[in-house]
């Protein structure tokens, strides 16, 4: 993953995976003799498309309740990579919608599933300073091969029915403020969304895989 630099500031706003996080945090650091923002909440995100595109986060917002697997499908991958730091209470909000949507008896394991995702509390603190503000443009969704043979070949009862598996690619942006300048960064992300659509009953999160660990 490359980052481009502009006085550590990129480093700060373009850290995406957990394992870049030292990295950011070393950049963020070599930034504080320089400068940073606030806004509120409100009720719930409706796609009436497959569009691939979301308009930039302000606020956490509860998910699509749909019936769609896709749709939910694609409203996860928006709740995973849309924040906006200026918003009060960092990472928890943006998180606690996700969790809001998890399969029953699913909850811990999606929420630890999450905070891979999202900066941890410090590194939040330290994107705030500039303002740092993400949102995620879609670029294809597709049911990955592998889930195809998995339920092919799984025995009855191992999988939960209703179950679906999407491979989404998209484009993580970021963008934060340095003095005057508005700085911003681009990273081409994948991962997969397992969701469970019952039929009668609104869809449910069931897990996520590790970022740009897709199945495949």
């Amino acid at each position: 993953m490359h980052f481009v630099h502009r006085r550590c500031l990129l480093i700060a706003i373009a850290g995406i995976t957990i394992t870049m996080m030292a990295i950011v945090v070393v950049g963020v650091l070599g930034l504080m003799r320089g400068p940073s923002t606030a806004t509120q909440p409100e009720s719930s995100e409706h796609e009436t498309s497959r569009s691939t595109t979301y308009q930039r986060p302000d606020r956490p917002r509860p998910l699509l309740i749909t019936l769609d697997a896709e749709l939910f499908a694609r409203s996860i991958s928006h709740g995973l990579f849309n924040w906006d730091t200026r918003y009060v209470g960092g990472p928890s909000p943006w998180a606690q919608v996700l969790v809001d949507v998890a399969d029953p008896g699913e909850g811990p394991a999606v929420a630890s599933d999450i905070r891979r995702f999202l900066p941890v509390t410090e590194m939040w603190e330290q994107l705030a300073d500039y303002g740092t503000r993400q949102w995620l443009e879609v670029k294809s969704l597709d049911v990955p091969d592998a889930w195809s043979t998995a339920l092919r070949q799984a025995a009855p009862g191992q999988i939960p029915q209703g179950a679906s598996a999407f491979t989404i690619v998209g484009t993580a942006h970021r963008e934060g403020t340095w003095g005057t300048d508005i700085i911003r960064t681009e990273r081409d992300v994948t991962f997969t969304v397992f969701v469970r659509c019952p039929g009668a009953e609104p869809c449910t999160l069931l897990r996520l895989s590790q970022l740009d660990k897709p199945l495949k």
